[in-house]
């Protein structure tokens, strides 16, 4: 009987052997001849980095082919692998995960292959940076569950478009002492700005157009107070913002110090709709034009105002009225805001679609930014359902689409209304609904070439695709990283004559202003992309890598 059980162990023991030879079976079904082999170096102090992550993508799918740990002298091998082209990344706790060679949003591949050099590669790896700190409250008591928010400031060579103005990098909320932390960061200048709510505050409704301050003989009055929104260096004026400048590898303090003032009620007059259907007021504040919190209050039926209590000084975006109207509000005491306040708001809407048919992206946005006036009015984003988009209320003024996949800026070819073609991205709300038709260039021409140099490829240049009209280089530029090899791909490329250029170490370059490239322009090459150009054109002859 006893044998009976061990038979059973036999057959599983055969049956995991098996399975388990058919797991390396298909993990080595794609061997090659072919290794990527390197070292991983602290970019900052120039020392090997021991156990990090080194991984080869198929650059197909991004799909992991295999992945190593480096050694105590930071070398790496990856070995088995077929002819091909790559992405190699790199991780470790303590440093940020990169793509080999990356700069902004693009990196080299790594391609595989004869006469291919792929054994000798530094891989840089950048040690992240950290900012930390504490924030407190009157009497120096820390504040918890604040929200603390993280900004950066455009780079003056940033890609044109929705990125030129400042944008929100991270969130955190403190702990139980007031501490937040953001960890990884990228070297650079950055803003902080905290949002918190004494956790004693007790708000009153009362009078409009009084003041604020306790009354008399009211303790409870004392209580209703309200923390501004607080910028580092312990400032509410966000023009006064300080920057804080962060190298790589380096640990930063940032404490900031929130101050109770008497908070403001703020009454909005609602008229009555004809059909007897309620208004919807809404109070909105923003920082560096970016959302920070929204209240929203239903009106009750046959209530001719709304009161919002609690409200901390500061600048707000107002929405009442009907037709519903929009104002910026600078908060500095208790008021009646009138029906009359602000100006009116359009709705903007449309439909977005692909010139060359293919279907839209599951993840798609689109952005209006505002144009002019700095970074008070904040940016507005909807996501289309079948190409369809809505932006119910839009203030008046110059705006610009930009719509994005995920994280990639998706080219638009031309925006029309009416049956009329608009400039570029742009378009203007004036005194009535705007209704647009969006032609995007996604799945278009695609350019392929090399960049060389003395008859070798050159690696991690950087490729721009410059339209000869310089008016069109925020919409029809394009641009890649050079690859192992010194091959180079210009997607989703519009119709019209350009030049390519490549800058080696040219990442650095004010590309996106059209003066910054008139010097390489000579050398480089003409291509012109028609609508029968087909979905590929090769360069026939090599680029030249031009020095910066």
């Amino acid at each position: 009987m006893k044998a009976v059980p061990r038979f059973r162990a036999l057959l599983a023991l055969l049956a995991l052997a098996w399975l388990t030879g058919q797991a390396q079976i298909a993990a080595h079904a794609d061997a090659g001849p072919y290794a990527i082999a390197g070292t991983v170096l602290d970019a900052v102090s120039g020392e090997p980095v021991r156990r990090a992550s080194v991984s080869a993508l198929a650059e197909a799918d991004s799909h992991t082919v295999r992945t190593v740990e480096t050694g105590t002298d930071g070398r790496f091998a990856l070995e088995g692998l077929p002819k091909g082209k790559y992405q190699l990344t790199a991780s470790k706790r303590g440093y940020r995960t990169a793509f080999y060679d990356e700069h902004e949003e693009f990196s080299s591949a790594i391609v595989t292959g004869p006469d291919q050099n792929t054994t000798g590669l530094t891989f840089r790896l950048m040690p992240g940076a950290m900012l930390h700190g504490v924030i407190t409250g009157d009497g120096g008591d820390p504040v918890e569950h604040a929200r603390v928010v993280l900004f950066q400031p455009p780079r003056s060579h940033a890609s044109p478009g929705a990125g030129e103005r400042i944008a929100q990098v991270d969130s955190a909320t403190t702990d139980d002492t007031g501490a937040y932390e953001f960890s990884g960061l990228a070297a650079g200048d950055y803003l902080l700005a905290a949002v918190a709510e004494p956790w004693f505050a007790l708000h009153k409704s009362g009078t409009p157009g009084r003041s604020a301050a306790p009354a008399s003989g009211d303790p409870g009055a004392a209580l209703d107070v309200a923390y501004p929104v607080t910028f580092f260096d312990s400032t509410t004026d966000e023009a006064s913002a300080g920057r804080i400048p962060l190298a790589n590898g380096r640990r930063v303090e940032a404490d900031i110090s929130l101050h109770a003032v008497p908070a403001l009620r703020l009454e909005m007059a609602m008229p009555q709709k004809r059909d007897g259907a309620t208004h919807t007021a809404t109070l909105r504040q923003t920082i560096f034009g970016v959302e920070a919190s929204t209240q929203m209050i239903v009106q009750d039926s046959g209530a001719k105002t709304v009161e919002f209590t609690g409200v901390a000084p500061g600048r707000y975006d107002v929405v009442q009225g009907d037709p519903p109207r929009l104002g910026e509000l600078d908060a500095t005491a208790s008021q009646l805001v009138e029906a009359n306040f602000g100006v009116p708001g359009f709705s903007v809407s449309g439909l977005i679609r692909n010139a060359s048919g293919a279907a839209m992206p599951d993840n798609a946005s689109v952005t209006l930014v505002p144009l002019g006036d700095g970074h008070r009015q904040a940016s507005l984003q909807a996501t289309p359902i079948l190409g369809a988009f809505s932006f119910p209320m839009v203030p008046q003024g110059n705006w610009e689409f930009w719509v994005e996949n995920g994280e990639v800026q998706v080219p638009i070819l031309s925006i029309s209304s009416g049956g009329q073609l608009l400039a570029g991205n742009r378009v203007t709300v004036k005194d009535r609904a705007l209704s647009v038709a969006v032609t995007l260039n996604q799945g278009g021409t695609r350019i392929e070439g090399f960049v060389r140099r003395g008859g070798k490829g050159v690696a991690g240049a950087m490729v721009v695709l410059v339209p000869k009209d310089s008016e069109d280089l925020r919409l029809r530029s394009r641009r890649d990283q050079s690859d192992s090899d010194g091959s180079f791909s210009l997607r989703d490329v519009a119709p019209g004559q350009y030049k390519v250029v490549a800058i080696a170490d040219g990442w650095d370059l004010d590309w996106a202003r059209a003066w910054s490239l008139g010097r390489y322009l000579q050398l480089g090459i003409d291509v012109t992309v028609t609508g029968r150009s087909g979905k590929v054109i090769q360069i026939p002859v090599p680029v030249p890598a031009q020095s910066r």
